[in-house]
């Protein structure tokens, strides 16, 4: 016997209401949340983004709603899911040689005036899967005066620094890879990795991902001749940059370079930092 139109429940209708609905003053909290603890300035218009990314983890465990998820945030016992969410919300895209004219400018004026009897050390300060601090590692390996060098990457991310330091990405990344590098520096995967590729051990070796939230007091990390910064601080607000400028500069030895994206700009805040080229800048003082 059949049911007439008005008694039957659309099935789609059933799916659509499986997954909890982040509400507007859920999204407020989380957007309060985020900033007070990674510095991160969400718009309004990424309620669907928040929403995208943390709907797997609301299903998983089995919460109706956004408020029953976002109460376990801080609780002890709940660390790793806290650093999970806030991970999700931060991760930004990445990839190797990203904006090349730093990379050139690298090779063709920084690594010929290096001082070849000191150590040379560069730091990725928003590292994320490790693209950067492995690009970096790649022209440090072919250009650097001395033998002696690391690259340092930091992320606050934990789940995407232990994909850093696994070094093996998709046959897709090696695009902007120049081929005499990937050659060199890269392993083909077979089997079950035919489509990956490993950056090679020796380079590995070099370079060291560590857990830091920039925004928050920093590990002790040593001084560096050049600071990565880049896509980073289009995220903050003005005085959480400038906060975050007064943190990393004293990580720059002087005569050091600080670089950010070219879609950044450290133009109206205080520092000891001279522009010498769109988006590099070279610290003050004697070397």
């Amino acid at each position: 016997m059949f049911k007439s139109k008005d008694t039957v429940k659309p099935e789609w209708q059933t799916l659509a209401n499986t997954s909890p609905v982040l509400q507007n003053h859920e999204f407020i909290w989380i957007k309060d949340y985020l900033y007070k603890h990674a510095g991160i300035v969400l718009n309004d218009n990424k309620q669907a983004m928040v929403s995208g990314r943390l709907d797997k983890r609301l299903r998983h465990l089995g919460f109706s709603s956004y408020t029953e998820y976002f109460r376990l945030f801080g609780k002890p016992g709940f660390e790793q899911e806290t650093l999970m969410a806030i991970d999700l919300l931060t991760t930004n895209e990445t990839y190797f040689f990203r904006e090349p004219k730093h990379f050139d400018f690298l090779k063709t004026q920084f690594f010929p005036s290096q001082n070849s009897g000191r150590p040379l050390r560069i730091w990725s300060a928003a590292s994320s899967s490790g693209e950067e601090a492995y690009t970096l590692a790649m022209l440090a390996a072919e250009y650097s005066k001395t033998s002696q060098w690391e690259i340092i990457g930091t992320d606050i991310s934990t789940r995407i620094l232990e994909k850093a330091r696994r070094a093996l990405y998709p046959m897709s990344a090696t695009e902007k890879i120049p081929q005499p590098f990937l050659k060199k520096y890269c392993l083909k995967g077979n089997d079950e990795y035919e489509d990956f590729f490993l950056i090679n051990n020796n380079l590995r070796s070099k370079v060291k991902f560590l857990h830091a939230n920039l925004i928050e007091k920093l590990p002790e990390l040593g001084s560096f001749d050049v600071i990565f910064l880049r896509n980073v601080m289009i995220y903050f607000d003005i005085e959480t940059k400038q906060k975050l400028l007064k943190r990393i500069e004293p990580f720059l030895r002087p005569g050091g370079y600080f670089i950010i994206s070219h879609s950044e700009s450290l133009n109206g805040f205080e520092n000891g930092l001279k522009m010498v080229l769109p988006s590099i800048y070279r610290k003050m003082g004697d070397e």
